[in-house]
């Protein structure tokens, strides 16, 4: 617009009626020289601006159409190959990993979001006393109901226990017999793993298909528990 109303002009001259900063100027004339709607003609010693006709700017933007709809077209033929791509990758497992005790606490407070407040699990108990406290214990139980999340629960120890805390059902399974020393949660569409032996490692897979399988072989187990209580 300044340069449409100066006409041909210096760069110091048009910066000063765009209010533009001298150096920014130059950079916005070089672009719309590159474009076409501005050109320079030497005069003695100075170099004048000039812009080309506005219609131009109209042959520019029917030049973008174009480019526009060859890309449409362009992405058209790859669309299938991608939405392809795209299933495939919704189908994968998403895999999460987390080392230490903080690690297992994430796990944990994880499940703490399920939407799904039934929530199913397998639980080494004496090997989680030996990582978490009694007061962390009561506190994680503590959030959980506050929550609501109801759990039901196969557990294995050397003795059953027997208080029941609240919103917990719970099956006892003898250690000697079923000596497993790691964990399960399944909840929404995610299956949470903790292990307790050796280097504290926990695993969070979400996928719709996994945790469905292992809701029916926590079902399985779960009457299979029955003739210990």
């Amino acid at each position: 617009m300044a340069s449409l109303e100066l006409g041909s002009d210096t760069v110091q001259e048009i910066a000063k009626r765009a209010e533009v900063k001298r150096a920014n100027t130059y950079a916005v004339i070089e672009k719309l020289m590159s474009k076409g709607l501005m050109s320079s003609v030497e005069k003695g010693k100075k170099t004048l601006y000039q812009v080309e006709d506005p219609k131009q700017l109209l042959r520019l933007i029917e030049e973008q159409e174009g480019d526009i709809k060859k890309k449409e077209q362009e992405f058209k033929k790859h669309l299938p190959e991608l939405e392809t791509l795209f299933d495939i990758a919704e189908e994968k497992p998403k895999v999460r990993y987390f080392e230490g005790k903080d690690g297992l606490i994430s796990v944990r407070e994880d499940y703490f979001k399920t939407k799904n407040k039934d929530v199913l699990g397998f639980s080494a108990k004496d090997a989680e006393q030996e990582v978490f406290s009694e007061e962390e214990q009561k506190n994680a139980l503590n959030q959980r109901t506050k929550k609501g999340i109801r759990v039901k629960l196969i557990y294995t120890s050397k003795e059953k226990i027997k208080n029941e805390p609240l919103l917990t059902t719970r099956r006892f399974i003898p250690k000697d017999k079923f000596p497993f020393s790691s964990s399960f949660l399944i909840y929404d569409n995610k299956v949470s793993i903790v292990s307790f032996e050796g280097k504290l490692i926990g695993v969070i897979i979400e996928n719709k298909e996994i945790s469905n399988t292992l809701r029916s072989i926590f079902n399985i187990a779960w009457d299979g528990a029955e003739k210990y209580q």
